[in-house]
């Protein structure tokens, strides 16, 4: 019998802590007992973490040593399991990657057929923009509008998803439809 089959099998998974530390600065100072409100507040803001019941939602049970070492109950399988979780991962990360060369390698080959049928697309499409850039238009249009519609103009980036745009929604909103609204206008 070898000396790390008996080291394993005396080995006890620790699952108590050490010491248990109570919240006690939330109830430090003398409240007035007259309102239970600011004291149903500091128990939900801070509830006392002593452990000696479970928990409704399941966080922490007072169990959870033997549960742990009933699932798992040697060195050996939990190091098992770890290696496959982490060769699992490994796994999925090089289809992952395979998936984005392939897709990069077909944009590659796009840009090149788009170069060879016509130079003047493809250099449109490769052609940097600054998105802070404004156009003539866009300067004269910004001297006439209110702060607010400025920053309006300023904060939406060309190409981009307009953020100004209302959300889909299954419901109409309370107030009603808005028929006098308009996007804001932008000069391209």
């Amino acid at each position: 019998m070898s000396t790390s089959l008996l080291t394993c099998s005396q080995l006890r998974l620790s699952v108590r802590p050490e010491k248990i530390l109570t919240r006690s600065y939330a109830a430090a100072r003398g409240e007035a007992a007259g309102d239970p409100k600011k004291e149903i507040i500091r128990k939900t803001l801070y509830p006392s973490n002593i452990r000696n019941t479970a928990t409704p939602t399941g966080t922490w049970r007072p169990d959870v040593g033997r549960a742990l070492q009933h699932a798992i109950p040697s060195v050996q399988a939990h190091d098992t399991i770890e290696r496959a979780w982490l060769l699992h991962k490994r796994h999925v990360r090089k289809q992952r990657e395979a998936e984005l060369a392939r897709k990069f390698e077909c944009m590659r080959k796009a840009m090149e057929e788009l170069e060879r049928v016509d130079k003047t697309l493809y250099m449109g499409a490769n052609k940097e923009e600054d998105p802070r850039a404004r156009s003539t238009a866009e300067v004269k249009l910004s001297r006439s509008l209110k702060t607010s519609e400025v920053r309006t103009l300023e904060a939406r980036i060309r190409g981009l998803f307009p953020r100004e745009l209302r959300i889909p929604t299954d419901t109409p909103s309370k107030s009603g439809w808005n028929y006098d609204w308009k996007p804001f206008p932008r000069p391209l």
